[in-house]
């Protein structure tokens, strides 16, 4: 599975707009497009930041919907977008989804590692870090996005509520430092998103 993601800053007077916009048209987009099995959109609102990841069951895939929807893509950013990255990664570790309705929290962790050790990583999070998260109160569902050539990894972690999203900031800390430390990888950033919209297909 691949995914690519999107990860926007402007004016926060903004995001709203640029916000209704994605509501109305990315899932009409996106399930069009051959071999779509997935789309989050995530917001800060009071800093003006979304992220976004469409999951695609291919690399080919991911770059044929790219082509033929990166135009309107933008367009749709334009309200907001003082900056946009595009990133692709391989989804290495996948929980089954669950349901996440108003409410829902988005804890977004970026980490660095030696690309040698990718593969033991994912093993680490996949066998250690996932099952703590998966028996914290109000879990939906948790991935492990890497980039073998950089050694870059996205892990995301979505809570059915925000008492639930809250509580979990300790506990997933303590799973998070053991994880890296097992591997000797680096946390670069954990920031947290309003679950806007959560389409899960794939298995």
């Amino acid at each position: 599975m691949f995914v690519r993601t999107v990860y926007a800053t402007g004016n926060p007077d903004r995001i709203d707009r640029t916000l209704d916009g994605l509501r109305v048209e990315a899932l009409g987009l996106l399930t069009a497009q051959p071999g779509y099995r997935g789309y989050g959109l995530f917001a800060d609102r009071a800093l003006g930041k979304l992220t976004m990841g469409s999951w695609w069951e291919s690399a080919q895939a991911e770059r044929d919907s790219d082509k033929e929807l990166g135009e309107r893509r933008a367009e749709l950013l334009a309200p907001l977008a003082g900056t946009v990255t595009t990133d692709l990664w391989e989804a290495v570790v996948v929980a089954p989804p669950g349901e996440a309705g108003p409410g829902a929290g988005f804890r977004l962790v970026r980490v660095d590692a030696d690309p040698a050790k990718v593969d033991m990583m994912a093993e680490v999070f996949r066998d250690r870090a996932l099952p703590t998260l998966e028996k914290m109160p109000g879990f939906v569902t948790s991935a492990m996005l890497v980039d073998r050539a950089t050694g870059r990894a996205s892990v995301g972690a979505i809570f059915a509520d925000q008492e639930s999203f809250v509580a979990s900031r300790g506990p997933q800390a303590d799973a998070r430092a053991q994880a890296v430390a097992a591997v000797g990888a680096t946390v670069r950033s954990v920031e947290e998103f309003e679950v806007v919209l959560l389409d899960r297909r794939h298995p």
